[in-house]
């Protein structure tokens, strides 16, 4: 059994014994990391061609390819004892992903991973996650992003602003998404949280059919922004509403690719996010 199949295991069987909403919870404070290694040749194709990056035999790796790099190393410290969140069933709200300059696929990354912090959220409670990669000691890239665990609060009902810019943005194409897009990028990310994977695992926590994973909405947002993404610099990017599959999204973008969103035919948005550009 791999590593990230022995996390998805464990947290399956933990999950129901952690209680997010218990007051003083805390989280761990050590920091996992992974030797440096080069991108797999044979992962890196399957990401790009699922993400709808082009395929070059030479460029830099996709800007959010590390964070899926660093996926088996977050799943191992959030099915750890110590993490107070059930992992299955968390829901990803928001990602910052920052490259320094652009890092070459030959390139061995040291990865690490670790929680800075947890705050209340209308829904439920919050982790935010921070991964980094460094080359030669050198950090090239790291991210932030938050994970909500849903649960009973007190705060007021309600749903969140939309941004107006989201539906002001022009359409710029239209993707039909099939049924099985979760498992599909879950097989090239790891990433089997059951709420991707089939509607009846899905229902088990709230949602009528399953979901897209929002990294690969964000991903598919920066492949069409920009062919290879060796110009992205910073990416912020807010999950607003699940993508159900399948389905038919839209994307958006002002004409100089710096501000995008994906909605849906009803005016739905499911993501808003910007970008900078150039090193």
């Amino acid at each position: 059994m791999t590593s990230l199949s022995a996390s998805l295991v464990r947290g399956a069987v933990t999950s129901p014994f952690k209680h997010p909403g218990r007051p003083g919870a805390t989280l761990p404070t050590g920091r996992l990391t992974l030797p440096a290694a080069s991108a797999a040749p044979g992962p890196l194709a399957a990401y790009r061609r699922i993400c709808g990056f082009p395929a070059p035999e030479a460029g830099p790796l996709p800007l959010p390819y590390p964070h899926v790099l660093a996926f088996p190393l977050a799943m191992r410290l959030m099915t750890g004892r110590g993490f107070p969140l059930p992992v299955v069933g968390l829901v990803h709200t928001w990602i910052e992903l920052s490259g320094h300059r652009p890092v070459q696929p030959t390139e061995a990354l040291e990865l690490t991973v670790y929680a800075a912090g947890l705050t209340a959220h209308r829904r439920g409670t919050e982790v935010t996650m921070v991964t980094e990669a460094r080359v030669g000691g050198e950090l090239v890239w790291e991210s932030r992003s938050g994970y909500l665990s849903r649960h009973a609060t007190k705060a007021e009902a309600g749903l969140k602003a939309e941004a107006a810019q989201a539906h002001a943005l022009p359409a710029v194409a239209e993707w039909r998404l099939p049924g099985d897009l979760g498992r599909r990028y879950g097989a090239v990310s790891g990433d089997r949280n059951p709420i991707h994977l089939h509607p009846l695992t899905a229902r088990l926590f709230g949602f009528p059919r399953a979901i897209a994973h929002g990294m690969w909405t964000v991903a598919r947002c920066l492949a069409e922004a920009n062919g290879q993404a060796d110009e992205l610099r910073t990416v912020r990017a807010d999950f607003r509403a699940p993508v159900l599959l399948p389905g038919t999204v839209t994307y958006a973008a002002d004409p100089a690719g710096n501000a995008f969103a994906l909605r849906s035919g009803n005016g739905r948005v499911h993501l808003t996010g910007t970008v900078t550009r150039a090193f």
